[in-house]
């Protein structure tokens, strides 16, 4: 499957008293790049929403907080999808150095759903973006 990374500095909103970032904003990071993905192969999630009635959510998410990033660090945040289902999408996704893919800071694996906008409910992912992730685009 494809990877595609997305750049981040790190500002000093994102840094705790230690000023090291503060791990949630690690799951911040990976929204921006999965987000980012998307918009790559054309999709607005907002478009999205109220063309075909769908939106995704995380369904569950597994970190591991592996270094500091620090701030002013210049950081690339990788989504590449690892699973795909009919309703779900499985992401495996890593915050690491510019530069430096083998300094990892933060490793993840998150399951994204595919809900329909009204019910919030599971959905079918819509074709042409199955076909965008997987296709290699």
């Amino acid at each position: 499957m494809v990877k595609f990374s997305w750049p981040v500095r790190v500002y000093y909103e994102d840094t705790d008293a230690g000023g090291v970032v503060y791990y949630a904003n690690y799951l911040r990071f990976m929204e921006r790049a999965r987000t980012e993905r998307l918009r790559q192969l054309g999709v607005e999630q907002q478009a999205l929403r109220e063309s075909s009635g769908v939106l995704f959510a995380v369904r569950s998410a597994e970190l591991d907080f592996l270094r500091p990033a620090r701030l002013d660090d210049a950081l690339r945040v990788s989504a590449e999808l690892v699973e795909c289902r009919r309703a779900s999408l499985v992401f495996r996704q890593d915050v690491y150095q510019d530069g430096d893919e083998s300094r990892v800071f933060c490793g993840a694996r998150v399951r994204v759903a595919c809900l329909a906008a009204s019910t919030l409910r599971p959905h079918p992912i819509p074709d042409f973006i199955l076909q965008g992730l997987t296709r290699g685009n």
